[in-house]
C-alpha cells in the first residue's frame, strides 16, 4: 500500500504591514529578483514575504508570468530625469543606450526577459522605443530603418550587459573576480604565446593594462555603431535609395 509523502505545507501568511496592492506586489516581485535573481521568484515567495496567503495574489494578476511583465515594465519606468540633447540624434542615441545600460546594471534579471524577439510590451517598454525611435525623426529614415537602428543600438548594449551579468554571476558563484582570474590564467597563457604563434596576441598581452573594460567597450562599439549610421544616412540622402541595398536584401 502505497503512502502519500506529505507536502510541505504552505506558510501561515503574516499580517500584512499595509493593504494589498498591485504595486506591493509587483515591488516585491522586483525586490526578490534584485537580491536572489529571476529563478528564486515564483507567487508563493511573494506571497509570504508580503505576509499573505498566495491565493489572493490571484487577484490582481493572473500568474507568474503575468506579474514578471508587469516587473519588467515597472523598472522600465525608471530614469525618467536623463536631460534630453535636443537637435543631435547620436546624443539622443547615446542616451537610449545609457538609460538600458543602467536598467540591466540595476535589474539584471531583465535582461533574460527582454533580449527575445518576443519581449513583454508594457506602457513603459514602448515609450522607451517611440523614444529611441524619435531620435532618428528627420533624417529620411523610415519607420523600418528607424527600428533597425534602434534595435541595433540595443542589442549592442544587451550584448555588453550579457557580458557583465555574466561576470556577476561567475563572481558570486566562484568568488572569483575577473582581475584574479586573469592573474591566474596569465603563466599558462605567457607560455602558449611563446611560441611565437600568435603574434598579433602577444602585442595585446604586452599592453594588458591598456584592455578595456566592459563599460569602456561598450562605449566604443556603440559610437562606431553610430559612426556607421551617420555615413549610412549621408549616403541615401546623397543618392535618394529608400532601400537597403540589392546585396543585402539578397543575403537576407
Amino acid at each position: 500500500m502505497e503512502v502519500d509523502k506529505p507536502t510541505k505545507p504552505e506558510p501561515i501568511p503574516r499580517e500584512p504591514r499595509e493593504g494589498l496592492t498591485l504595486e506591493r506586489i509587483v515591488g516585491t516581485g522586483i525586490e526578490i529578483a534584485d537580491t536572489e535573481g529571476l529563478e528564486t521568484l515564483s507567487m508563493r515567495r511573494v506571497a509570504a514575504d508580503l505576509g499573505v496567503g498566495t491565493m489572493s495574489l490571484y487577484r490582481y494578476v493572473s500568474s507568474k508570468d503575468a506579474l514578471i511583465e508587469l516587473m519588467v515594465d515597472r523598472v522600465h519606468g525608471e530614469d525618467k530625469n536623463l536631460t534630453p540633447v535636443p537637435d543631435d540624434w547620436r546624443a539622443r542615441l547615446e542616451l537610449s543606450a545609457l538609460r538600458e545600460w543602467r536598467l540591466y546594471s540595476r535589474h539584471p534579471w531583465v535582461l533574460q526577459v527582454i533580449a527575445t524577439p518576443q519581449p513583454p510590451l508594457g506602457p513603459n517598454i514602448l515609450a522607451d522605443l517611440e523614444r529611441a525611435m524619435g531620435a532618428l525623426d528627420g533624417l529620411g529614415l523610415d519607420p523600418v530603418m528607424m527600428h533597425w537602428v534602434t534595435i541595433a543600438v540595443s542589442a549592442q548594449v544587451q550584448g555588453a550587459a550579457l557580458l557583465r551579468v555574466s561576470e556577476w554571476e561567475a563572481e558570486r558563484r566562484t568568488g572569483v573576480t575577473t582581475r584574479q582570474w586573469r592573474a591566474a590564467k596569465m603563466p599558462m597563457l605567457s607560455e602558449i604565446l611563446e611560441s611565437g604563434q600568435f603574434p598579433m596576441l602577444s602585442s595585446l598581452l604586452e599592453r594588458q593594462e591598456e584592455i578595456a573594460h566592459i563599460d569602456e567597450w561598450l562605449w566604443f562599439s556603440l559610437r562606431r555603431l553610430l559612426d556607421g549610421v551617420a555615413v549610412f544616412v549621408e549616403e541615401r540622402e546623397n543618392s535618394g535609395s529608400t532601400d537597403i541595398g540589392p546585396g543585402l536584401r539578397k543575403a537576407l
